[in-house]
């Protein structure tokens, strides 16, 4: 019956090619995560960042929650700011809550 089952034998101790291959894997997992995830979030993270260090009275703005509204007042020493959605009726948000800058009269156009 030894026809029907392959022999096993054990492989010979002299070959470290496994060790070395682990290693190439390993850079070469590292090089994708830093590549394809952490690079890009970065770069989205600094432009966000300076983004909300220029927001100014008077400029307009996309929320993240879909809000457009007018800058009426920006709390330098907080992160909080003060929009006017329309006339009288104001909510107080974060500054990282910020989308987008938007063109000056875009919410005259809505």
């Amino acid at each position: 019956m030894d026809f029907l089952i392959a022999n096993a034998y054990a492989q010979e101790a002299g070959q470290q090619g496994g060790t070395f291959s682990l290693v190439i894997m390993l850079l070469l997992f590292g090089l994708i995560f830093y590549f394809l995830i952490y690079r890009p979030q970065a770069k989205r993270v600094k432009e966000h960042k300076s983004l909300v260090t220029s927001l100014a009275k008077t400029d307009e703005v996309l929320l993240q929650g879909g809000l457009i509204g007018k800058i009426v007042k920006v709390a330098e020493d907080n992160d909080f700011m003060v929009i006017a959605l329309t006339e009288g009726v104001e909510v107080t948000v974060q500054k990282s809550a910020v989308a987008a800058v938007l063109p000056k009269g875009t919410i005259k156009t809505l």
